[in-house]
């Protein structure tokens, strides 16, 4: 199956660049484009993307404006960061927006290519930077007092957290994958977060991935 992306970039030299090489893998298909944010929420409602690639200084509405809005209105379309700034504040707010990943514009093409694959599987994708600063910022749920999850929640949130796309967690649970998004959008809300992201930072930090 095609993976459909949205190419959010104020610059259009990036977003001809990105056109360029994804189109060149036969699993991907660049199906519309933005200069903004407010681009962004209108292209993303109008073509329902996959993924959208998306940087996070623009005018209008910046990135995380865009994230957290296409989040919203679109809670199957994944959000992959794509941006030029190595700074801690941005990449918590991206992620807490709802952002499942955030690399940097120094990734290479096939690296790129691979990283929008596995956001559309349901995989967060993390710069090494960017893990550094997350696991440091994000590490408690949103709620003050989170409700607990269940045994099942509980398993899901370990696999995901080991980077299990959602047809692995599906096949290693023997459950159906659409089980699996609605055990991980009850995770999420029992949590009071926005992406998978931060409830993966979570797992970590309470010890439910297992140690090797």
């Amino acid at each position: 199956m095609t993976i459909r992306i949205l190419i959010a970039d104020d610059h259009s030299v990036v977003r001809e660049g990105l056109r360029l090489f994804l189109t060149l893998d036969p699993e991907l298909e660049v199906v519309a484009e933005a200069e903004n944010g407010a681009e962004a929420l209108k292209a993303a409602s109008e073509v329902k993307p996959d993924v959208v690639l998306m940087d996070l200084s623009m005018p209008e509405m910046d990135g995380i404006q865009a994230t957290a809005a296409i989040r919203r209105q679109l809670p199957e379309t994944e959000i992959l960061v794509l941006t030029s700034s190595v700074d801690s504040n941005l990449a918590v707010e991206a992620v807490r927006a709802g952002a499942i990943g955030y690399l940097l514009k120094d990734t290479k093409a096939h690296e790129l290519c691979r990283a929008v694959k596995a956001a559309a599987a349901g995989q967060v994708q993390l710069s090494p930077q960017a893990a550094v600063w997350l696991l440091k910022e994000l590490r408690d749920p949103v709620s003050p007092e989170p409700e607990p999850l269940t045994n099942r929640e509980n398993a899901v949130l370990s696999l995901l957290a080991q980077g299990k796309a959602n047809k692995e967690i599906a096949d290693i649970l023997s459950i159906a994958e659409r089980t699996v998004k609605t055990h991980i959008s009850s995770i999420l809300a029992k949590l009071g977060m926005q992406s998978r992201t931060q409830a993966a930072l979570y797992a970590s930090r309470i010890g439910l991935i297992p140690k090797n």
